[in-house]
């Protein structure tokens, strides 16, 4: 495809992700991924490791993952694809050359059997869409060999132990697929339930925290986000 051809099809397609595909073409994605990939301290390197991204939508995570010398990446995803948006990903794929293999799979389908187990699992961005999260910590962490990297909505933060926050109809984001917003001790509780034995919470640092929950008290409410590091040692 020539430049002109490629720029047309990229104009052809919403985009979540903004992702380079060379020749001067970056595509218009809504989320910052360039800063989004900074906050998960995805291994730089990640040369002979195999790499499942879960709920990847347009991809770009798991074309970084290639990029950063992961020997395989499974793309996977069910929801958005299934729901006709899947094209994105193909395009980038083609466009990338890239050797991303893909699944069209459901969270509550993921299996050793079904996929295989991963060195690294990524988990973004699905979490609080889970209308049984624990459950579906059980199958992510089922297909995770060492380490789960997972980002998601966290909530309460004025609460000082393990709760979610529940979120009937669409009053997170006007979002009626989002479900649920676990306190920073929550999720970190929940991964070590499901059999990680070391969790850190990545990002946000501690003095961002603070802050966060000094505003969830005294200023106007707004949705936070975190990122967790789950290892098997």
């Amino acid at each position: 495809m020539d430049t002109p051809g490629l720029q047309a099809a990229v104009n052809a397609i919403p985009w979540a992700h903004r992702i380079d595909l060379g020749h001067g073409i970056v595509t218009p994605g809504e989320w910052d991924t360039t800063e989004i990939l900074r906050r998960l301290r995805l291994p730089e390197d990640l040369t002979g490791q195999t790499v499942l991204d879960v709920g990847c939508w347009d991809g770009f995570y798991s074309f970084a993952a290639e990029r950063r010398g992961a020997k395989r990446v499974l793309a996977a995803d069910s929801f958005i694809w299934q729901s006709g948006r899947k094209q994105g990903f193909l395009l980038a794929r083609e466009a990338l050359h890239s050797k991303v293999e893909d699944a069209e799979i459901d969270v509550l389908d993921l299996s050793p059997e079904r996929v295989g187990t991963f060195d690294v699992v990524l988990f973004l961005g699905v979490l609080y869409h889970m209308r049984h999260p624990m459950l579906a910590l059980e199958h992510v962490a089922a297909v995770t060999k060492r380490l789960l990297i997972v980002e998601t909505v966290i909530d309460l933060l004025w609460v000082p132990g393990k709760a979610l926050a529940f979120y009937p109809g669409s009053e997170l984001g006007q979002d009626p697929t989002n479900w649920f917003g676990p306190t920073p001790a929550a999720l970190g509780a929940m991964l070590r339930a499901v059999g990680f034995t070391r969790v850190e919470r990545v990002w946000p640092s501690s003095e961002r925290l603070l802050l966060w929950r000094a505003m969830s008290v005294f200023g106007p409410k707004a949705i936070k986000r975190a990122v967790y590091h789950a290892y098997r040692e």
